[in-house]
């Protein structure tokens, strides 16, 4: 799951995360990656931002390569085209769960996510980045949502201006999971999110928030494209329903179940 930098605030103080938010955008965009935008419940939104980045702020100024994600189906429509480095900005309720479920397949895709959040905000941890826009959901419809959009594309044009704030090694990074002072994964009960993306014999290539990895899933039974397995050291310890990705509190967290 997303979470290793979350940055979210109120609907009241959106403007620090905004920042933060735009600042790791472009310098994704800065580093070849496209954007994606997706608002399941509210299409518009999703194409609003895409045709606001596609275009520079000025004559002159950066163009961002965007896309519209579409409503229906968009983590199939989107699989084969993210690639790792790629930014998505949700514009969706935190109780949303197709954009939920976007956020978690695509931070196991290497794609940075922004979930501009209109209504409740997401849980902690849904996205990398989460910025509370407005608490009543009937704002999508009131130009509080496009004027956050608007700010995050502004606030991205002006980072862009700046090559100093560009460079990698940025701490919004998704950190990578090692054995670190006194924490080792092996050791721990730690558990990490994959998804199948290819299965020969009893090994899987499987996407995760480090990279694509091969997973020993000796343990499971048929695994087809698109599974979700939960990794502990290199192995597959049990098939994740789709259902665990809207839970509060699951599996997902990190830790191995008892």
């Amino acid at each position: 799951m997303p979470g290793t930098d979350v940055r979210q605030a109120s609907a009241e103080e959106p403007f620090e995360p905004l920042a933060r938010a735009a600042l790791t955008l472009a310098r994704r965009v800065a580093a070849g990656g496209t954007l994606f935008s997706a608002a399941p419940a509210w299409p518009w939104h999703a194409q609003h931002v895409a045709v606001e980045f596609v275009h520079p702020v000025v004559v002159g100024a950066r163009a961002v390569d965007a896309v519209a994600v579409p409503a229906e189906d968009p983590v199939g429509w989107l699989r084969p085209l993210a690639r790792r480095g790629d930014a998505l900005v949700l514009v969706a309720d935190g109780a949303d769960r197709t954009a939920r479920r976007l956020a978690a397949r695509a931070a196991l895709w290497g794609v940075t996510s922004i979930w501009l959040a209109v209504g409740e905000p997401p849980p902690v941890g849904a996205a990398h980045h989460v910025v509370h826009l407005h608490p009543d959901p009937a704002a999508s419809f009131s130009g509080r949502a496009v004027l956050g959009y608007h700010l995050l594309w502004e606030l991205s044009q002006l980072c862009f201006e700046h090559p100093g704030l560009l460079a990698p090694g940025s701490s919004t990074d998704i950190a990578e999971t090692a054995c670190v002072g006194d924490h080792c994964v092996t050791c721990s009960d730690e558990g990490r999110l994959g998804e199948v993306l290819a299965v020969a014999g009893t090994t899987a290539r499987c996407a995760t928030e480090q990279g694509e990895e091969a997973v020993d899933v000796g343990l499971l039974g048929p695994l087809v494209l698109g599974d979700l397995v939960l990794i502990h050291a290199g192995v597959a310890l049990q098939v994740v329903p789709e259902e665990a990705l809207l839970l509060e509190e699951s599996v997902l967290a990190g830790e191995l179940p008892r």
